[in-house]
């Protein structure tokens, strides 16, 4: 998959992300779901474990920044 096509996918915290951490989601695509290493990408927010993110910034191979996925 390349760059632009995971921008915009939506995935669920498997990790807590945060500054200083590299926390961890899954996605679900290609048929199935799939882990990846992630980042807040403002670098100072807090995601934990269950929360909703959007995908905004693709690093491959198993990188992506994130989002709240729904304004929170």
């Amino acid at each position: 998959m390349d760059d632009a096509s995971m921008v915009g996918l939506v995935g669920r915290v498997t990790g807590t992300i945060g500054p200083g951490l590299v926390g961890e989601v899954i996605v679900r695509m290609r048929g199935g779901a799939e882990h990846f290493l992630a980042y807040p990408a403002d670098g100072e927010t807090r995601f934990e474990r269950g929360t909703v993110v959007l995908v905004v910034e693709h690093l491959p191979p198993r990188t992506v920044y994130v989002e709240a996925a729904y304004g929170g």
